[in-house]
């Protein structure tokens, strides 16, 4: 049984998943250094696993620090949702990786 982050962390981390603009990504990594939790990347993961599915957050737009497709949850048509809604906002998502030099997120909000 893994423990779950506290609401406080969890809602850190969250608040900066909802500050990546569309046709950004940004790492797993990146989140946490941005949410103050250095180094807890994992964490990250967690509280988007444990994400309620009707969020409106863009979640789909952290990907790992390879600018690998983590998520592995299919649409009716067998197509992995996460591509699917980086495709959906412009991203180019070749196999399962998104080019980071083009689509990483500089952290900066407009």
């Amino acid at each position: 049984m893994t423990a779950r982050p506290s609401d406080e962390l969890a809602q850190m981390i969250l608040s900066v998943i909802a500050l990546i603009p569309q046709g950004k990504v940004a790492s797993y990594g990146q989140v946490a250094r941005l949410a103050g939790l250095p180094r807890h990347a994992r964490l990250v993961g967690r509280v988007l696993r444990d994400m309620d599915e009707s969020s409106d957050l863009p979640w789909y737009r952290v990907i790992n620090s390879h600018g690998k497709i983590s998520v592995h949850r299919l649409d009716e048509h067998g197509m992995n949702i996460q591509t699917a809604k980086l495709i959906q906002e412009g991203i180019a998502v070749i196999g399962d990786k998104v080019n980071l030099k083009l689509y990483q997120w500089d952290g900066i909000t407009q």
